[in-house]
Order: C-alpha cells, then sequence, then structure tokens
C-alpha cells in the first residue's frame, strides 16, 4: 500500500491514532454545564447500557446521563433533544424528549452463546448482549463477526437480527471487513463511475491541452515515495537563489481530469478521502486515475499544478505563484534511497540513479532544515505520534508489529509540503476567493486547565500554560521540552494532542495553532482528499479568469459543503482505520500470549493502567493482578498503594505479562509480572 498517508508528517496532519490512545487512558477533559437545571440541548446519543445511557451535546458540554426509562426509545447514533438536564454530583442528568434524526440501527459484534441462548455482543455502543432473533440468525456460528439491526419488542425488550456474517471474529482481515461496513465505507466503485473513469484516462494529451501551460519538462524534478507507492501525486525542484531558494511543488492536476458535477466527481465527494488498513488500501478515486494518468511517473509527460515559491536564507516566504504545467519527472525516488544518499551510505549504483537530481536534493535538504528552524522559533508544537507498522503473512495475518520510522527525506518532503499548503492559503486570502482552509483552533481554557494539571502531577513546570486568553503555540512547545528524552516524552505528547482542538476544514481563514501559522490548506494531495482537489479547482479558475467575482459565483455555496463533507469523512476514515489497528494488534498478541514484556505505563484510570510496549502495542493491566496492594487513584496520572505509599504513574516502567487478547474488540489484556512491592519503583 502507499506511505504517502504516512509520509505527509505529524505536524502537517496533527495525527490522530495516539489521541484516541489518550482519550481511554486519561482523566476525561470536560465541559460542564452551569449548576441547576437546563431546559433543552441537542445530542448524539453514545451508549446505551441495559438500565442507562450517556449522550453528548452537540456544543461540547460534558455527557448526560439518561436513565433507560427516560430513553424514549432513542438508540446509539440518534440525534435526540434532551430535556429537564440537571447538574448532579456526578454530571448531568436528563431524559429524551424527542428523537430529532434516527441514526443506523444497526451494529456490528460477535454472536455468542450464553446460557443456551443466541445473543449479540456490539463492538461498540451497545454495552450489554442483546438476544438474536431464532428466525434471523442466518446460521451465524459462535464467535462469528456480524452485522445486526434492531428493534424494540411490544414489551420494549431490544431483540438483534442478524443481517450479514463475515466469518471467524479471531480474523483481524474479517473485522476489518465488518467495521468498513459499521462505517459506510464503499468499496466498490459502481459501474458508470469506472465507465467515466475509463473514458478520462483515455485522453490524450494534446498540444491544445499544453496551450498555455509552464512547460518544465526540462527542470530537475523528481518524485519521493515509499517504495510500494503507486499514487505518486507529488514532485519537488528545489534551487538556490541570490536571496535563498526557489522552490517548485509540482502536483498532480486531478482538476483538469476529474470535472465538476462528473459522475466521478460525484463519488470523489462521498468519499471524501482514501482510507488506509494494513491489507488494503480504499482509494477516492477509481486506480486508472489514481495510479494511472495523475500519477506522476518518472520519465513520463504529466499534467500538474505547480506552486513556485520564492523564500529567503531564514525561510520566510518572498512571493510565490501558481501555474497550470506539464512535467516529466527525472527520478522516481524512494524515501530509504534518498535517506541512504544523505547519509552517504548510498552504493555506487544509487548515486548515479539520483545524478540528475542531486543538485535539486541537496538544495532541498537544506531548504528543508531552514523551514524546520523557522517552525521551531515560532513555536510549532512538535509532537511526538508514533504510527505502527504491521506486517502480514500470505494468508493476510499480522505477524509483526512495529514502530513507524521517519527518516530525512520524510521530514524533508513534509517541510516543502507545509511551505506549498501555505502559499495556497495565502494566495486565497489576499484574493478573497472562496476557499476550502485546513484550520486548527486554539485549545479551549478547560482543556489546558487540565493539562496544566497534569504537567504539575507529572513534576514538569506548567507555568507557561498559566496566561489565559493569550495562549500560543511556543507555551506548548516549551512545556514539551521539558519532557524531551524523560519517560513521560510520549504520554505528555499524547496528552497535549488530546487537549488541542481537532483540525478541520473551513471557509474562514482562521489559522492553524498547532503549525504556528495564520494561512494554511491542503493542496498537496488530490489524488487522495478531496478538499485538496476542491482546492485546485478554484485556483484553476482563478489562474484563468483572474476574477474574485467569478469564483464566487461558481464556488461560494460549494466550498462550505465541501469543507463539512471533507471534515466528516476524515473522522469516518480515521475512526474506521482505528479500530482495524486495534484488531491487527490484538490478532498480533493473540499469538505471544504467556509472554513477558518490559513496557511503559502510558495512561491511569480507576481500575488500572495502561501500558504501552517498544512495538506501540498497548494493553491494560487490571490492579487486581498486582497482590497486596491497595490502590487508589489520584484522578490524574498516578494510583497510590495504600498499603506500601508505592505509586504506578505515567512514564514509569512496568513488567507485564500477556494474559488475553481478543481480536473482535480489538482489547489486550496483560497482568503485572513480578513481586510487589518491587525494589524499585515511582516515588
Amino acid at each position: 500500500m502507499s506511505n504517502k498517508k504516512h509520509a505527509a508528517g505529524k505536524n502537517a496532519k496533527i495525527k490522530k491514532k495516539d489521541e484516541k490512545q489518550t482519550m481511554k487512558k486519561t482523566a476525561p477533559v470536560k465541559v460542564r454545564f452551569g449548576q441547576g437545571e437546563m431546559r433543552q440541548a441537542e445530542a448524539i446519543v453514545l451508549s446505551l447500557s441495559r438500565h442507562f445511557a450517556f449522550a453528548r451535546p452537540t456544543d461540547g458540554s460534558e455527557d448526560v446521563f439518561i436513565p433507560a426509562e427516560d430513553l424514549g426509545g432513542a438508540f446509539p447514533g440518534d440525534l435526540v433533544m434532551l430535556s429537564h438536564i440537571i447538574q448532579q454530583e456526578k454530571g448531568p442528568s436528563g431524559r429524551v424528549d424527542k428523537v430529532l434524526q434516527a441514526g443506523s440501527r444497526m451494529l456490528t459484534g460477535i454472536v455468542a452463546e450464553e446460557d443456551g441462548i443466541c445473543v449479540f455482543r456490539a463492538d461498540t455502543s451497545l454495552r450489554y448482549p442483546v438476544p438474536v432473533e431464532k428466525k434471523y440468525r442466518m446460521d451465524a456460528k459462535n464467535g462469528d463477526k456480524v452485522r445486526a439491526e434492531f428493534r424494540f419488542s411490544r414489551s420494549g425488550e431490544l431483540l438483534a437480527q442478524i443481517v450479514t456474517v463475515y466469518g471467524s471474529g479471531d480474523s483481524a482481515r474479517v473485522c476489518a471487513d465488518a467495521i468498513i461496513d459499521q462505517n459506510q465505507i464503499a468499496l466498490e466503485f459502481p459501474p458508470e463511475v469506472l465507465q467515466e473513469a475509463s473514458q478520462i484516462v483515455s485522453e490524450p494529451i494534446t498540444e491544445e491541452v499544453l496551450k498555455g501551460r509552464l512547460d518544465l519538462r526540462d527542470h530537475s524534478i523528481c518524485t519521493i515515495d515509499s517504495a510500494d507507492a503507486k499514487d505518486l501525486d507529488d514532485a519537488i525542484s528545489v534551487s538556490r537563489t541570490k536571496n535563498g531558494y526557489r522552490l517548485g511543488v509540482h502536483i498532480a492536476d486531478v482538476s483538469h481530469y476529474v470535472r465538476p458535477g462528473s459522475l466521478v466527481d460525484q463519488e470523489a465527494m462521498k468519499r471524501g478521502t482514501s482510507v488506509y488498513f494494513a491489507d488494503r488500501v480504499i482509494p477516492m478515486l477509481p486506480e486508472e486515475i489514481s495510479n494511472g494518468v495523475c500519477s506522476l511517473n518518472a520519465g513520463t509527460d504529466k499534467l500538474t499544478f505547480t506552486a513556485l515559491i520564492d523564500l529567503d536564507k531564514k525561510g520566510e516566504i518572498l512571493k510565490y505563484k501558481f501555474r497550470k504545467s506539464v512535467i516529466r519527472s527525472k527520478v522516481r525516488g524512494v524515501y530509504s534511497e534518498v535517506n541512504a544518499i544523505f547519509s552517504g551510505s548510498a552504493p555506487k549504483e544509487l548515486r548515479k540513479k539520483y545524478s540528475p537530481v542531486i543538485r535539486s536534493l541537496n538544495a532541498a535538504r537544506e531548504l528543508a532544515n531552514v523551514l524546520k528552524e523557522r517552525s521551531k522559533r515560532n513555536g510549532t508544537v512538535d509532537l511526538e505520534s508514533t504510527e505502527s507498522r504491521f506486517t502480514l503473512n500470505e494468508k493476510g495475518v499480522c505477524i509483526d508489529v512495529e514502530p513507524r520510522s521517519s527518516g530525512e527525506a520524510e521530514q524533508m518532503i513534509e517541510q516543502l509540503m507545509i511551505a506549498a499548503n501555505r502559499a495556497a492559503a495565502m494566495l486565497a486570502r489576499e484574493k478573497g476567493l472562496p476557499f476550502v482552509y485546513r484550520v486548527h483552533e486554539e485549545p479551549l481554557p478547560d482543556r489546558v486547565d487540565t493539562l496544566r494539571e497534569l504537567v504539575a502531577a507529572l513534576g514538569f513546570n506548567a507555568s507557561p500554560l498559566r496566561h489565559k486568553g493569550s495562549l500560543k503555540p511556543g507555551d506548548f512547545a516549551a512545556v514539551m521540552e521539558q519532557a524531551v528524552g524523560t519517560p513521560s516524552e510520549k504520554v505528555l505528547s499524547h496528552q497535549l494532542l488530546r487537549t488541542m482542538a481537532k483540525a478541520r476544514y473551513d471557509v474562514n481563514p482562521i489559522g492553524h495553532f498547532g503549525l504556528a501559522l495564520e494561512d494554511y490548506c491542503h493542496f498537496t494531495s488530490p489524488i487522495r482528499r478531496y478538499p485538496d482537489t476542491s482546492i485546485h479547482r478554484i485556483l484553476g479558475t482563478w489562474l484563468s479568469t483572474k476574477s474574485t467575482k467569478e469564483c464566487k459565483k461558481l464556488y461560494e455555496d460549494f466550498v462550505g459543503r465541501s469543507a463539512k463533507n471533507s471534515t466528516d469523512c476524515e473522522i469516518r476514515a480515521m475512526t474506521a482505520e482505528r479500530a482495524a489497528e486495534d484488531c491487527y494488534m490484538a490478532e498480533y498478541m493473540k499469538g505471544h500470549i504467556g509472554e513477558v514484556y518490559e513496557g511503559i505505563i502510558s495512561g491511569v484510570t480507576m481500575r488500572g493502567v495502561f501500558v504501552e510496549l517498544p512495538n506501540t502495542v498497548e494493553g491494560f493491566v487490571p490492579l487486581e493482578t498486582i497482590p497486596n496492594s491497595r490502590f487508589e487513584f489520584d484522578g490524574m496520572v498516578s494510583q497510590l498503594d495504600q498499603n506500601t505509599g508505592l505509586k504506578l504513574t505515567i512514564g514509569q516502567k512496568m513488567t507485564v505479562r500477556s494474559v488475553s487478547s481478543d481480536v473482535a474488540s480489538g482489547k489486550i489484556d496483560f497482568a503485572y509480572e513480578g513481586k510487589w512491592p518491587p525494589r524499585k519503583v515511582g516515588k
């Protein structure tokens, strides 16, 4: 599969995998209701237990407890109107006044036999086993992964009807199939879309097509991607100038081929983004386009959208221009090979391969370092967000998990893409164009308060976070610098991500807090992200008309739809990717039950601690597995043993034994290994 998604950079995308881990491991951040009664609030029903449910108000307020008798037939995923919301000691409670919009009544889960009764155990949302109606079992076997539809009987009992049987719940690939269905991600393209795509790729590059395009076919341009990438959507060229550097970022001209309102365009907007799993990629565009006509293969004329950016020796943008262009990439670069070139370990034949672009690569390396320093000066929050790399055998079973590494070449491309994204947003703001910006708002004060408590509890100086109302990215960076090289580094990085607002798409240029940029967008990956395609379309119209009025006429309504849809599709894709990763990790650990590991405590809860292993796998250690202990939770980062006065604290090493792994739910359980109290532990 393509690793272009992973090479885009941790800062550029504010990666969310670790945020999810932190959300389940640390004390929740709560924006509380005021005291007294709140008459009404729109909310989404999150989960349903046998006797109660929880709903999350759409204004971001604290989750509301709802007794089962006050649920009014609402189901997880429903948009409801809550009334009689009262702030109580343990949080707000209320009741469902009305179901405003019913969600799907479909959930995925496992079929199980309990006391001779066939029941359905949901993966999420539904917290208790639901009886399966006999005539709707569909020959599902005990332990099978299934999808079920639900209804309430006349007596009010919830019942499940199996509609799809995927196969064994012990297979991560089978579970991934269910996750795809649960998140309503389309695997196949409709026949009419594929037919239109075939017509698109058959269009030749004629002289008429090239008319007015900037001809860069003789320039030292190359792509740099992972070895197995097929959708090569960006290429670079860099040269030194008297004042600094001239950067060329050349992006596949998807908007030339995917026309507004076409069947391919409509399907791309529905999908919003490509989705990446350990064993497959579900592309936004048909492969004839993404891996074919729009892939910038070396030695072939390709239509591109070029950003030409002049920067000074400190990395500040002096000027920029955008042009439709045609390129002929000189080298199909590979990250590992470029890293070998940079380290001086490349063999002769490799150096020969890159000789046509070596001057450009050296200048690009130099510029990337300048941009990195500029970013640091401006206070960019450089957060560690380790991703996992999965190795599957010929049967599709996960046999290894390890951290995904990012070398100098990957980081170089990240910096150059950020520069191009920034220039595109600067142009849109300058010309007043209707646009799709990538925005990242300042964190909410309540979240900063929680972070400050955690920072202090970990023993670091929290003073940079004390001046409310004027928080800057550099304040976060100052806190993070204290933890670099300590056991708490990754944990604090996770909590910083948790504190920040979620990056999203918006029509207003409100800036990007995490990158410390006033102007930012996503311009560089139109093959796999619809907002990039939208931006290409808008900038293309601007180039041909030089008319803000014309752009507004064509796109003022469109950009709002594109921004919202792109954000929704991104969330859907990330939810599915994370769930599948959990299943693959659990599948790997299923083959390592009983083995002993040393990990780091990555989170603390009322019931126990989460421990992350060096290979990125994380499991839960219940406190009852620690003998002769009586722990009390501090509500933040530690469990204090009342018998010994010893702590279990975030960032502390712990030896654990793998005791169970459930592929279907993605849950992994560890047990404390060794004597208690140990000779050395905590403070």
